[in-house]
């Protein structure tokens, strides 16, 4: 059960699953990027670097692998496979074939070039019917947002065989053997619940929940006990949750705690019990309480757990008889909370590495045991590592000898530092580093930041960072206001007319970085994606000599713009984020403070690589084009203002659109090793910094 409703990233770390190159060059916005011609060499060069740092961890260990009671069902490239568990000498079985997928395609009617582009297919997500009689899966393409489901009937009775295919399905669980509920990706937002129904005769698809507010999201969740499926209906600021009883034979949802403003709550089950993980605590912050299942709302909630000041619970999971919840301690490491249900004031605190920053969880397969939790612990440059708690004794077990893989044996350290913010608060940054900090001072810094919507910033392994940390780069993460890392406190402090706090805090974390002799100015990039980009460009029009360079993908930079236009997909759902400018005074005023396109200044900007999706539904690239033109009229006005004997060599605004729908990037491999590998060219070439080589293999 995820707190927090995340972003789908696309995942990247195993080679062998990788789709070939697509040929989706598009002449309609070739013309408009700029600027790309002066690096393609160094491109080239680091496209190679990526491809064998990508193979140097092509075999870490990842959770894509479901569990059935007789057989084990895993993703490869053209499609998925199983194995049976009590005939591990046969040869794995393909259940899916996506070449079926893209010859469905041919009798659509779509042109040559159409048929081209839907016919490539990568699977996302998969789940499997109680008893293994059915296979939902959805995939994806890079072309487009809305994801595709697809049923399979499963053996032993018939060969594998599609029964049906459903578009735009975003969440999917079944609840019996033959019936499958599921939400419909519509412009962005998910706001209708389908029963799928499977007999003998055919199918039938009834509707089960219809969200009428436009600022909720809709999602499906099985139990980690598989008896209670609920419908998650969450805002920014509201929950309500709806919950079918997977064991009785009507199905019919019913409500939790009907919603309330400002009251977040996330729900599990435990015999007939509901463990609710809801922002209760003091200070609005998330505390864990039970209510029966038969009376469920809010009068019955009891607590059962309460996080020290500091601590903030990030996930919750019911195992056996206990309740486990992911929490960051006041130091900002991770730690996990074991909350025995039949005792809670037992409850105890389990120590995870102090180099662990991102945990995924395994989601439980039906035949496996309900004494143990499985999860991935890694950081941006140590890949994941699994690791087993038992939390009846509290044993912590790692997958691997040592608690590491053979990609993590290296020599760095993980330093966690607080920057004073303008108003005092304290703002934790990560700082990733191979020398003693003392000896960074002529290191190159590459500096990460998000600081919106409660989410923390992503921390999840990167083989792109680790080759960067292997080249002698400092790498630091800046959890600023707006973001999650500090509690649902930390997002309020930075929402709406605060927006301003998580561009103070950032230039913060940067004083004190400097100020601690990590890297300068000179030798700085700041990296950022989607709405990350909003206080890097408010820090760029504030105090533009603190970096030399910058990189942003998916920018959301016309704030102004985009919140003044409710025909945009998520202008409604963001109000309670970034405020209504139309209609609230106040919200205008202060979006126009810090908005990055509307404060662009004559001024000698760093260097900026802006990587935008043609298709992109998200942030729109009219205000990408926008901020690119008046950014380089703004350094115009500036360089021609000036004496030549005072001029200062010009920034590189550097703008790469690309074809497609994908906001967080391209999932083909090829696509993605060129995209980061122009980025690596840009920091290295913008920051003057020698181009590394790889060492020398010795001879013998």
């Amino acid at each position: 059960m995820a707190v927090a409703r995340l972003l789908l990233t696309p995942a990247r770390l195993r080679i062998t699953r990788l789709v070939q190159r697509r040929c989706l060059s598009d002449s309609s916005v070739d013309h408009l990027s700029s600027g790309l011609e002066r690096y393609k060499d160094l491109q080239m060069y680091f496209k190679k670097r990526l491809k064998a740092t990508y193979r140097r961890f092509s075999d870490i260990s990842d959770y894509s692998v479901v569990s059935g009671h007789h057989h084990v069902y895993f993703i490869e490239a053209d499609g998925v496979y199983r194995m049976d568990k009590r005939q591990s000498e046969l040869e794995p079985e393909q259940v899916l074939n996506l070449g079926h997928i893209s010859r469905r395609e041919e009798n659509t009617g779509l042109d040559n070039e159409e048929r081209k582009q839907t016919s490539q297919w990568t699977v996302q997500r998969i789940r499997l019917s109680p008893q293994e009689k059915h296979l939902a899966a959805t995939l994806k393409m890079d072309h487009r947002e809305e994801p595709r489901c697809v049923v399979v009937r499963l053996p032993p009775q018939d060969p594998p065989n599609i029964v049906l295919t459903l578009d735009k399905v975003f969440s999917f669980e079944w609840a019996t053997d033959e019936v499958l509920v599921y939400t419909i990706l519509e412009g962005l937002r998910c706001s209708r619940v389908f029963r799928l129904d499977l007999n003998s005769s055919g199918s039938r698809i009834t509707s089960v929940y219809e969200e009428t507010h436009p600022d909720v999201f809709v999602e499906v969740t099985l139990s980690r006990n598989r008896q209670i499926l609920s419908i998650n209906c969450n805002s920014r600021t509201a929950s309500e949750v709806l919950l079918i009883d997977t064991t009785t034979s009507h199905l019919e949802p019913f409500p939790v705690q009907p919603r309330q403003m400002d009251l977040l709550y996330h729900v599990e089950h435990w015999r007939r019990w509901l463990i609710i993980l809801a922002n209760t605590g003091p200070g609005q912050e998330y505390q864990v309480v039970q209510a029966p299942l038969s009376e469920p709302s809010m009068v019955s909630w009891a607590p059962l757990f309460t996080p020290n000041p500091g601590t903030v619970v990030k996930d919750m999971d019911v195992v056996g008889d206990h309740c486990v919840l992911v929490a960051r301690a006041p130091a900002g490491e991770l730690v996990l909370i074991v909350v025995p249900l039949t005792h809670p004031k037992e409850a105890y605190t389990v120590q995870l590495p102090s180099w662990a920053c991102a945990i995924e969880i395994k989601k439980a397969g039906m035949a496996e045991q309900d004494s143990m939790l499985e999860f991935l612990i890694s950081s941006p440059v140590r890949p994941p590592v699994p690791y087993r708690l038992y939390p009846e004794d509290g044993r912590l077990i790692s997958g691997t000898k040592d608690g590491s893989s053979p990609g993590n044996r290296s020599n760095y350290t993980t330093t966690r530092l607080e920057a004073c913010s303008q108003d005092g608060t304290l703002v934790p940054v990560t700082l990733f580093h191979t020398l003693p900090v003392e000896g960074l001072s002529q290191a190159p810094l590459m500096v990460h930041v998000y600081g919106a919507y409660g989410r923390d910033l992503n921390m999840e392994f990167c083989p792109e960072k680790r080759l960067l940390l292997e080249q002698g780069w400092a790498l630091a993460y800046c959890h600023i206001r707006g973001g999650g890392e500090r509690g649902l406190s930390w997002q309020r402090q930075a929402r709406v007319e605060g927006k301003h706090r998580g561009v103070e805090d950032l230039q913060a974390c940067l004083r004190h970085i400097f100020s601690s002799g990590v890297s300068s100015p000179s030798l700085t990039a700041l990296a950022a994606c989607s709405a990350g980009a909003v206080p890097v460009g408010a820090l760029c029009n504030r105090h533009p000599h603190m970096m030399r360079a910058v990189t942003l993908q998916a920018p959301f930079l016309d704030v102004l713009g985009s919140m003044e236009d409710p025909s945009l997909p998520l202008t409604l759902e963001d109000r309670e984020e970034w405020g209504d400018p139309v209609g609230n005074p106040k919200h205008r005023l202060s979006i126009s403070s810090y908005c990055p396109l509307h404060n662009i200044t004559p001024q000698c900007y760093p260097s900026i690589l802006l990587t935008a999706y043609s298709g992109d539904a998200r942030v729109p690239l009219t205000g990408v084009l926008k901020y690119t033109e008046q950014l380089k009229n703004a350094i115009h006005t500036h360089s021609a203002m000036k004496p030549k004997s005072e001029s200062e060599p010009a920034p590189n605004i550097v703008l790469n659109i690309q074809p497609g729908a994908n906001h967080l990037g391209p999932e083909d491999f090829e696509l993605m090793l060129e995209e980061e590998a122009l980025k690596l060219a840009f920091l290295y070439a913008e920051l003057s910094l020698d181009i590394p080589r790889p060492p020398r293999k010795r001879r013998r």
